[in-house]
């Protein structure tokens, strides 16, 4: 049956926890029992998944055993694992792509291990020092990737399309995550990929958030929403309150709770819901209290947005969706 509000697959995404403890060391080498506190604080917040975003830890760098300690931690806290997001590690960064495709097969293996259903990665690479001085990082220009550039364009293709057979061995969805200046960068961009690539399990992850967010002229959020979704088989959700003064060339976005932002997701929802959408969604929030705003992002979701009755007509996605059971109705 389709996902309802009530059984919808919906993950705390992990950017807000950071990946240094306060005495330096690094999250991915502390304790299995750090970890749990971790799951236990998204889990007290109403989550009852989690993302696992590499920023926090990576899973495609910890052994098997530590593995099965990550996993037993986030049991113990009530959470399961359904995701990993793989951030800033493309594999076309000319200095480091070979790294970080190897890197990008140990996350899928690591996912497997795990019993996650699907991982994003994108082509968005390390933000800059000059990223690094704002506020907000993306209110000054990152990478780019090179446009019209034929041999890149075909490395993308084919290094990801070797991440994606890798993932079918697994039994794994492969999402790409849009970001702004790279291949993914725009919505045609980003579905000739996925058509490129040509894999049923690889497909987009709409982060409509991503561009909207730009100081800049941005495309309609409508139309990027009616081309990708078609595409799409897992979304990170977020929102922006965004103003605009063209005559003056002024262009301000800053973070916002998504029922309050530019993006109306109830319409982005039933638009996804018509081309066969059923991926598991990733709540985000930059700054403040992140946990929270994704916590009421989440209650947003399920109280104004989903579906609330079986039986509603889905239509049928262009990309494999997922392979999670829904979890039985609470009776009342």
């Amino acid at each position: 049956m389709p996902y309802t509000a009530e059984n919808w697959p919906i993950a705390a995404a992990l950017l807000q926890f950071p990946g240094t403890r306060p005495d330096g060391t690094t999250v991915q080498d502390a304790p299995a029992s750090d970890w749990q506190k971790v799951f236990e604080e998204v889990a007290d917040a109403g989550f009852t998944n989690a993302d696992l975003t590499d920023s926090w830890v990576r899973p495609g760098d910890l052994s098997a055993a530590r593995l099965d300690e990550l996993k037993s931690a986030a049991t113990a806290a009530g959470l399961g694992l359904p995701s990993i997001s793989a951030i800033r590690r493309s594999v076309i960064e000319e200095a480091n792509w070979e790294d970080n495709l190897a890197y990008t097969h140990r996350t899928l293996e690591a996912a497997a291990h795990l019993g996650c259903e699907v991982v994003s990665i994108g082509l968005h690479q390390a933000i800059t020092p000059e990223q690094q001085k704002q506020l907000w990082f993306w209110t000054v220009e990152g990478h780019k990737d090179p446009a019209g550039d034929k041999e890149a364009w075909n490395n993308a293709v084919t290094r990801i399309r070797e991440v994606g057979k890798h993932a079918a061995e697994l039994g794994l969805l492969v999402s790409l995550e849009m970001y702004e200046d790279t291949y993914l960068g725009t919505g045609d961009s980003s579905v000739q990929l996925v058509q490129d690539i040509d894999l049923p399990n690889v497909g987009l992850n709409p982060d409509l958030g991503n561009l909207i967010r730009l100081h800049r002229p941005i495309e309609d959020w409508r139309e990027l929403v009616h081309k990708t979704l078609p595409y799409s088989n897992y979304w990170h959700v977020k929102n922006y309150i965004r103003d605009e003064d063209q005559a003056r060339d002024q262009y301000v976005a800053m973070p916002a709770p998504m029922e309050s932002g530019l993006i109306s997701y109830r319409e982005a929802f039933q638009f996804a819901i018509s081309v066969g959408f059923q991926g598991i969604i990733c709540t985000e929030h930059y700054g403040g209290d992140g946990l929270s705003v994704t916590a009421a992002n989440q209650d947003y979701l399920r109280r104004q947005v989903l579906p609330k009755r079986e039986g509603y007509a889905l239509g049928t996605s262009l990309v494999a969706q997922g392979r999670q059971t829904p979890a039985a109705v609470p009776a009342r």
